[in-house]
């Protein structure tokens, strides 16, 4: 059984939900709202050493037709960052089917719920091909 981590980075906060590989359902854990960059890694560096994941799943946001944006290019440094920083792996999970569901409740912090959707995501997907 392995724990992962999911995150849904946004500049302003990241969600962050939980999971395992043994149940295969995502949680919602939390949302860091740190303001500075140092800040948000110190934070994120807790939960890793708390949670000791095997994975952190990146959710990945682009245009409806697959085209990347500004967006992106952050989620993809901010996947590279938690890879580099904390040597775990991280894998990007497209969440343009995902996005969806959470726009119909903008304006509430349920930046934790978007990245449970993340990790239930990569969980149906990896479960298919397995």
């Amino acid at each position: 059984m392995e724990t992962l981590l999911a995150f849904d980075f946004g500049l302003k906060r990241i969600g962050v939900a939980i999971g395992n590989t043994l149940i295969k359902q995502a949680q919602p854990l939390t949302i860091i709202s740190a303001t500075t960059n140092d800040g948000k890694f110190a934070e994120l560096g807790k939960l890793i050493s708390e949670w000791t994941p095997a994975r952190c799943i990146v959710g990945l946001p682009s245009h409806p037709d697959g085209a990347e944006h500004e967006m992106t290019v952050r989620c993809r440094r901010f996947a590279n960052q938690l890879h580099g920083r904390f040597g775990v792996e991280t894998v990007l999970v497209d969440e343009r089917y995902s996005s969806a569901v959470i726009e119909q409740r903008r304006g509430e912090h349920i930046d934790d719920e978007a990245a449970a959707i993340i990790l239930q995501q990569y969980f149906d997907d990896t479960h298919e091909h397995n």
